[in-house]
């Protein structure tokens, strides 16, 4: 285990991205979300690895970077701010219905992370869908709750975010990683 190294997760559009941003504005440092740059990079070359084409390969690209993610977190000093962890796979694989495959559940075992893990909720008032985030507002809310169940499965204690501007939340997780 890293203990170093903290997880913000929770379903899409919940401000998970714009926390770690704020984070970084203030010196913390972290590693970026899989996601969003693998549908950019399939967009952009025509594959197929894509969440609305084929989930199971977009799930092995999506463990392929989060495990280098890891390597590069646990080499750094200091609290590093993962936006999503390993863990995250099993959690995608569970809400598509897919099965989680030997190699991730034992990936998302060994591949660990701070036990406190931030939960962003569904937050409706900033709720958006785009180009890569397609998902729906039923879609969003189960995803983290997905999440949330599957690092409290884990061993995991899951730290709900804050209902508030960005700032204040960023202030939250850094008396969080003081503790």
């Amino acid at each position: 285990m890293c203990d170093h190294l903290f997880v913000v997760t929770g379903g899409p559009g919940s401000g998970k991205s714009s926390l770690i941003e704020a984070l970084g504005r203030r010196g913390v440092q972290s590693m970026p979300e899989a996601g969003r740059a693998i549908i950019r990079d399939q967009v952009r070359i025509g594959g197929t690895a894509l969440p609305w084409d084929d989930r199971s390969a977009f799930a092995q690209l999506m463990l392929g970077w989060e495990l280098r993610s890891h390597h590069e977190a646990a080499a750094m000093p200091g609290p590093v701010v993962m936006d999503r962890g390993v863990p995250d796979i099993v959690g995608y694989l569970t809400l598509c219905g897919l099965p989680v495959p030997d190699h991730v559940e034992t990936a998302a075992r060994l591949f660990a992370y701070n036990k406190r893990v931030f939960l962003a909720p569904f937050w409706s008032e900033i709720f958006t869908q785009d180009a890569e985030r397609k998902q729906d507002r039923q879609e969003a809310e189960a995803t983290c709750k997905v999440m949330a169940d599957t690092y409290a499965r884990l061993g995991y204690e899951l730290i709900e975010l804050p209902f508030v501007d960005i700032e204040a939340r960023a202030d939250f997780v850094i008396q969080h990683l003081r503790l």
